[in-house]
């Protein structure tokens, strides 16, 4: 038994990699996706960049070398993104080279314009440049650009011409190169694992890379170049999962860094289509070639050409198989369609004889509906009479018992007057006896005592008043209270009107208003009513009936 187990937890350990490597490359793929798509927001951030760079060759008294930095900048920006534009400020720059006969500057410019040339496909003009410089006059300083603009001269020429010859030649200023540079600058380590890739050394140069990667951000421009090397590796190593993704990685990189002069795409496009996704292989293609077209770098332009004819006829012949399932499908919806169409028929005609023992049980259920109809309404009216007269025997009594413990409380404050007046005519204290006669605060303190009890009471019995009227309003003309209110006059003179006092002279004479006032309260109220003018007394009589409340 455990002999077999070691080898089964083996298995599950490897079934669960492949899944979250999986998971990992479909994520990958998916933001591949959206980038694409957001590929006018990259290019814009590019522009933006370019346009503060061309801005400075405005400024007034730049001196010669200032603008020569200025368009080195700009050539640099442009490589990867408009090569035709990186060609222009190179050009430029010659001529600024020439135009102080700095011999430095103009063999620099000559070396960037074959990098330039060679990349978009000039064979000729970049050759000519490189055979009319004589190696013997180039300064240490230089000797960097010039092995590279050898090495990808080579390179592309082999590429773009299948001149395998070519490669090696390549191979070997890429040796000088490595033997010129710092050996602890990015390009060098580059460059040196483009070198052992080359020749094979797949284990270092995987070792190395992984390393680099390590170490390099990932808005870094190297950042792309670096894992499409490690793509590199992974296909010669057939392991095609790492492959994607790798070559996905260097493509979001490249997109996010607006790099048109990419391959990484390309790759992508090849490995879709090898694995029969050639919808993912059409989308990666398009995206490759629009690349190059846009950067005009030509001899990507002619290599992805080729493989865009074969992803096309590809994604036509899978669009033909989709529109003939969709025709069969049409074909065999149309027959069921038919089929449908008998058993609505057969349907209605068992319907239609329905439909008359229907009509005959109609008949017999119209006299009963209506001598129910009759007996709701009978109820009807007999439950809003008894609601009526409950809420009525309800009001009653409350406000019955009120009024007694009213009235007793206004006896003893009446006595509690009587003998403070007649204490102060016993003592011969007429100056205050007139004072207190004249003053109102005592009547103006029981009206609002009053008032207070009336607001209490009045909505022990309808708890819930206030938010009923407020719904009754538009919501920008609703009551809104003041800290320790319970009930203002606008409220009051429709809790009266519920309690049945719709006369507004008694209303006037209760809350000791004029009858204009009163008048006035009860239009603004119906003016921003959120229901009818019209019923809006109506609904306040109804609010709260207290047989719902029981």
């Amino acid at each position: 038994m455990r002999r077999y187990l070691i080898p089964l937890l083996f298995l599950l350990i490897c079934s669960v990699e492949t899944t979250f490597a999986k998971n990992e490359q479909d994520s990958l793929i998916i933001k591949l996706y959206k980038e694409i798509n957001n590929k006018p927001f990259y290019d814009n951030k590019k522009r933006q960049k370019i346009n503060a760079l061309e801005q400075l060759l405005n400024v007034k008294n730049l001196s010669v070398l200032q603008e020569y930095g200025i368009n080195t900048q700009l050539a640099q920006e442009y490589r990867k993104y408009i090569i035709d534009s990186a060609i222009y400020y190179t050009e430029k720059n010659r001529e600024l080279a020439l135009t102080v006969d700095n011999m430095e500057l103009l063999a620099e410019t000559r070396l960037q314009l074959s990098l330039l040339y060679s990349a978009t496909g000039m064979y000729i003009e970049a050759k000519d440049i490189l055979n009319n410089i004589d190696r013997g006059s180039i300064s240490e300083n230089l000797l960097p650009l010039y092995f590279e603009a050898n090495s990808q001269f080579c390179g592309h020429y082999a590429q773009s011409n299948s001149r395998h010859s070519y490669f090696q030649i390549n191979e070997a200023y890429r040796d000088s190169l490595l033997s010129v540079i710092d050996p602890n600058s990015t390009k060098y380590k580059i460059s040196y694992a483009e070198k052992i890739l080359f020749q094979n050394q797949l284990e270092i140069a995987e070792k190395r890379l992984q390393t680099l990667l390590e170490k390099t951000p990932e808005d870094d421009t190297d950042y792309g170049l670096i894992t499409y090397l490690l793509g590199n590796v992974y296909k010669k190593k057939h392991n095609v999962g790492l492959q994607k993704h790798y070559y996905a990685l260097s493509a979001l990189a490249d997109i996010r860094n607006s790099i048109k002069d990419n391959a990484s795409m390309q790759s992508l496009a090849l490995l879709a289509y090898e694995s029969e996704d050639i919808d993912m292989a059409y989308k990666f293609t398009k995206s490759a070639i629009d690349d190059a077209v846009f950067c005009n770098v030509r001899f990507r332009t002619i290599e992805i050409s080729e493989f865009y004819s074969i992803i096309n006829t590809a994604y036509l012949a899978k669009e033909k198989k989709q529109k003939e399932e969709l025709q069969l499908s049409l074909i065999f919806i149309s027959i069921l369609s038919l089929f449908l169409i008998i058993a609505v028929i057969y349907v209605y005609k068992q319907m239609k004889r329905v439909a008359r023992i229907r009509k005959e049980l109609y008949r017999t259920n119209v006299k009963l509906t209506e001598l129910n109809k009759d007996i709701s309404d009978s109820n009807t009216l007999l439950h809003k009479v008894n609601t009526e007269l409950s809420e009525s025997n309800h009001v009653k009594e409350e406000y019955i018992a009120h009024f007694f413990d009213l009235c007793s409380a206004y006896i003893t404050k009446l006595e509690d007057y009587r003998k403070a007046l007649n204490k102060k005519a016993a003592n011969n204290q007429l100056d205050e006896l007139f004072k207190m006669l004249k003053s109102t605060t005592i009547v103006d303190n029981e009206l609002e005592e009053l008032y207070k009890k009336f607001d209490n009471i009045f909505l022990s019995l309808y708890p819930t008043f206030v938010e009923d009227f407020n719904s009754l309003l538009i919501k920008e003309e609703q009551v809104i209270l003041k800290p320790g209110e319970l009930l203002n006059t606008e409220l009051r003179i429709f809790a009266l009107i519920r309690l049945g006092i719709t006369d507004s002279v008694k209303i006037a004479g209760f809350l000791r208003y004029s009858l204009s006032t009163i008048y006035n309260y009860r239009t603004k109220a119906r003016n921003k009513a959120a229901v009818s003018r019209n019923e809006f007394e109506e609904r306040v009589m109804n609010i709260g009936i207290l047989q719902q409340k029981r």
